[in-house]
């Protein structure tokens, strides 16, 4: 089983990054060969100073590596550095059917009200995420349901390519399913998903957060004055308290209802101090290898280069097939 799966690098780096995907991937390289990129050509389709991106690049690596990413077990490099992609995005470009990325739901959410101002690049970007899993020959790739959609695209892009070209040159990858990320909603609203764009820094936890901070955010988040039920079923209508059960569960990797067995009953002002001891436990190694390594760029790009390198070599036969295929002299 070959893995490939890409996280948009942004800065303020926080616990719903870490356990709506990072946390995943680090389970998923101790079950198969694993692809995991830096989605920096994905980032440009809207602007991005220059130098702030190249920073967040590093810093996104450093947290990939703090969490667990093993760069001797899976393959971690960003994107600019394996030309393939960008080559191969072309060809499946020539490909791809303008009434495919018409169906996409996701531009119109991107885009918003000013869908004529947006680059093209942000309405063509799920053909790139074609290109960046079919160049290596992914058997699988992790999905959410918000993503879904745009692996389908790949599998058809995929599809034609093979079909008008009468030759099998890419792998139709299959959804990787290793149960539901979490999703980690703010401390402050729990409607609302946990975001580095929330001005109140009292509505997420940073990954560079200390120990005391950690601590006052969760004595400080929004409950209820109800107590805890016995049943999920019950929380239906608490968001805050539902999020909060929910990241133990996650931090934990068992079933929410098991983390409200301990707990049915009791009041917040039990529940919060044992959540906060349990999140400064998980978090604090990696905090403390995150914040040393983010500092060493020279160890980062090392590691970023070593991994392009083992991609680059990865990718070179799909992306010379698919040249091939096309009659395109090289």
């Amino acid at each position: 089983m070959r893995v490939v799966s890409g996280i948009q690098p942004t800065g303020n780096l926080h616990l719903g990054n870490y356990l709506g995907a990072i946390k995943n991937w680090v389970k998923m390289q101790e079950q198969g060969e694993c692809y995991f990129f830096l989605a920096d050509l994905h980032a440009i389709t809207v602007y991005n100073e220059p130098n702030i991106l190249r920073a967040n690049t590093r810093e996104m690596a450093a947290a990939l590596i703090a969490a667990g990413i093993d760069a001797d077990k899976s393959v971690l490099f960003n994107q600019a550095q394996v030309p393939g992609h960008a080559e191969l995005a072309w060809l499946l470009f020539c490909t791809a059917r303008i009434g495919w990325l018409n169906r996409m739901t996701q531009f119109k959410e991107k885009s918003g009200k000013n869908r004529e101002g947006a680059s093209v690049g942000l309405y063509a970007y799920p053909v790139l995420q074609a290109a960046d899993v079919l160049i290596y020959q992914a058997s699988h790739v992790p999905v959410g349901e918000d993503q879904k959609q745009h692996l389908e695209l790949a599998r058809d892009i995929a599809t034609k390519f093979n079909t008008d070209n009468n030759k099998e040159i890419f792998t139709l990858p299959e959804p990787f399913i290793s149960g539901p990320a979490a999703r980690v909603m703010s401390l402050r609203d729990g409607a609302s998903k946990m975001s580095k764009s929330d001005p109140s820094e009292a509505s997420r936890i940073n990954l560079s957060d200390d120990d005391d901070v950690i601590v006052q955010k969760i004595r400080k988040a929004k409950t209820d004055a109800e107590a805890l039920p016995e049943t999920m079923d019950e929380l239906k209508d608490r968001n805050e308290a539902r999020n909060l059960i929910a990241i133990w569960a996650a931090l934990d990797n068992v079933e929410p209802q098991k983390i409200l067995d301990q707990f049915a009953g009791q009041g917040f002002g039990a529940f919060k101090p044992a959540l906060a001891d349990r999140l400064v436990a998980a978090m604090n190694p990696i905090r403390t290898k995150f914040v040393e390594l983010k500092q060493d760029i020279d160890t980062i790009d090392a590691i970023l280069a070593k991994g392009a390198e083992k991609a680059r070599e990865t990718a070179a036969p799909t992306v010379n097939a698919a040249y091939e295929a096309m009659g395109l002299l090289r």
